[in-house]
């Protein structure tokens, strides 16, 4: 909204008070201002640009950010995007000026643990997490973001435990239960997470990931031809010849080898 000048404020006031009068000039630096404003895009336009790759969508929404810093939406869009490019620690600072401007918002506090355990560091998205599960504690998402950040920070029995909270609260959630049986095989349990991952797989609303983890772990079991034919559903050949090239080398490592949380996890798209 462009600024009234003193003399366009005075020019009302005299009409208010004293009847007609002649009309002032505009005001040549709010007439400036008005025009180098950024324009912010339309909800239309929002929608359609979640449609593109991560390095697009960043653009986007640091143009919206710029145009309006106390727009929450464009922070946590950028944050995201960010993240998405292997971008951390520009994600946390996006997302930490949304939850500062606005200290309630759980998905500010979500973004932030997210960035935290991208780059791998999930011991400092525990506090973020905590805070977000504080304000919303029914929200599955927020337990299983803690187990994987527990799991990061070397605390698999708290691990656990959130894993086991989140699907409580969401118990047909294919990502619930897939998280639940990523902990499972990155502690050597590969039988009952590729029970729990068909399960989730089989619910007609289960993202691609859900999938990617059963292959993951059947092929992590040395069942690399039934691996590969889910991969492929999903992804482009060449992702997919890059993870079966890391399942080769893990399967082909002396026992005991890639049971770790972070080597069950390489493999993920």
């Amino acid at each position: 909204m462009c600024r009234m000048s003193a003399l366009a404020a005075t020019a009302l006031a005299l009409c208010l008070t004293a009847g007609p009068v002649l009309a002032a000039k505009p005001d040549k630096a709010a007439v400036n201002d008005a025009a180098s404003a950024p324009r912010k895009a339309t909800p239309q336009e929002r929608a359609q640009i979640k449609a593109l790759d991560p390095l697009a969508r960043a653009a986007f929404w640091t143009r919206e950010a710029n145009a309006d810093p106390a727009d929450a939406e464009a922070g946590l869009q950028l944050s995201q995007a960010l993240r998405q490019m292997g971008n951390y620690s520009d994600a946390i600072v996006a997302a930490q000026k949304v939850a500062v401007a606005q200290p309630r918002n759980v998905e500010a506090k979500l973004e932030i643990a997210r960035a935290h355990i991208g780059r791998g560091q999930g011991f400092y998205a525990i506090e973020p997490a905590r805070e977000a599960q504080a304000m919303a504690p029914r929200d599955w998402r927020i337990p299983s973001l803690l187990g994987v950040a527990y799991e990061q920070a070397q605390r698999p029995d708290e691990a656990l435990a959130a894993h086991r909270l989140a699907l409580s609260l969401a118990p047909d959630n294919p990502s619930a239960i897939s998280n639940l049986a990523l902990y499972y095989a990155a502690h050597g349990d590969r039988a009952q997470a590729e029970t729990m991952l068909r399960q989730a797989a089989a619910k007609p609303d289960a993202p691609i990931t859900v999938r990617q983890n059963l292959a993951l772990v059947l092929g992590l079991q040395g069942r690399l031809a039934e691996a590969e034919r889910i991969a492929r559903q999903d992804l482009p050949p060449e992702t997919v010849d890059n993870n079966m090239a890391w399942l080769r080398g893990a399967t082909s490592a002396p026992a005991g080898a890639g049971r770790s949380w972070e080597g069950v996890r390489a493999a993920q798209p």
